[in-house]
């Protein structure tokens, strides 16, 4: 069990939705978090209402300097979590450049940044905490979610290379894979969203996992996981029967 008390935390994502109620769960059991989103008003409404120490630093994560500059304010950390994210319900035959690429950048490549924006000071230390928000998603490509789908992918590939790479040492690294979480994201889809969960119901899931000094990865929810999971190994003619529908 990890004990959060004194430890600093870099909330990236953390305006409102999963991010602002892990900061929550964050602040309630003692650590200190540092708030960052492009949002500075909705991130000092936040801030105002935990019950720990708090403090804001906003960050644009399709801009590298930005995190870059806002790395160097947050200054030495114990642990990092990215749950900064975009989406829109996107079929191939109805393409928008705009909206994949922004996908792409800030849930992937935004990811990627902030990663490389920390990584150096932990992997110097030999200690360090990286939790990475990946998607049930991103198991296999799904009908309507070019570029969601993608970047939930590339985050996955993200984290288990970190994985990789830190084995041994005393820098974790964990990959959270949650299902539907009613937010304002998901508020644009207009299809029925089985085992939908509360950003609270999805924070606890990850703080969980946080807690949990072995754990890896976790994919949420569970029985709804299976049918994500176990679907790498059908054949794409089932595969595509099943889910194009």
């Amino acid at each position: 069990m990890v004990d959060w008390t004194h430890k600093r935390y870099w909330m990236i994502g953390a305006s409102d939705g999963l991010g602002e109620a892990l900061a929550r769960k964050l602040s309630a059991a003692g650590a200190e978090v540092i708030l960052s989103s492009r949002s500075e008003d909705k991130l000092k409404k936040v801030a105002d209402s935990l019950p720990g120490r708090a403090h804001v630093v906003t960050v644009d994560v399709s801009d590298l300097d930005s995190v870059r500059r806002a790395a160097e304010q947050v200054g030495q950390i114990d642990g990092m979590v990215y749950t900064a994210g975009v989406y829109w319900p996107m079929k191939a035959q109805e393409w928008d450049a705009e909206q994949a690429e922004a996908m792409g950048d800030v849930n992937f490549v935004g990811a990627m940044r902030a990663v490389g924006a920390v990584v150096p000071q932990m992997a110097e230390r030999g200690t360090g905490h990286i939790v990475l928000t990946g998607s049930l998603s991103g198991f296999r490509g799904l009908p309507g979610a070019i570029g969601y789908a993608a970047s939930k992918a590339g985050v996955m590939a993200l984290g288990e290379s970190l994985q990789a790479d830190f084995f041994g040492t005393d820098v974790r690294v964990q990959i959270a894979n949650p299902g539907f979480i009613k937010t304002r994201l998901t508020d644009k889809n207009d299809f029925n969203m089985p085992f939908l969960m509360t950003p609270d119901e999805a924070a606890q899931e990850m703080f969980e996992m946080m807690c949990d000094e072995g754990a890896t990865v976790k994919h949420f929810p569970r029985l709804f996981s299976y049918l994500f999971r176990f679907s790498r190994i059908w054949p794409d003619w089932l595969y595509n029967r099943v889910f194009a529908r």
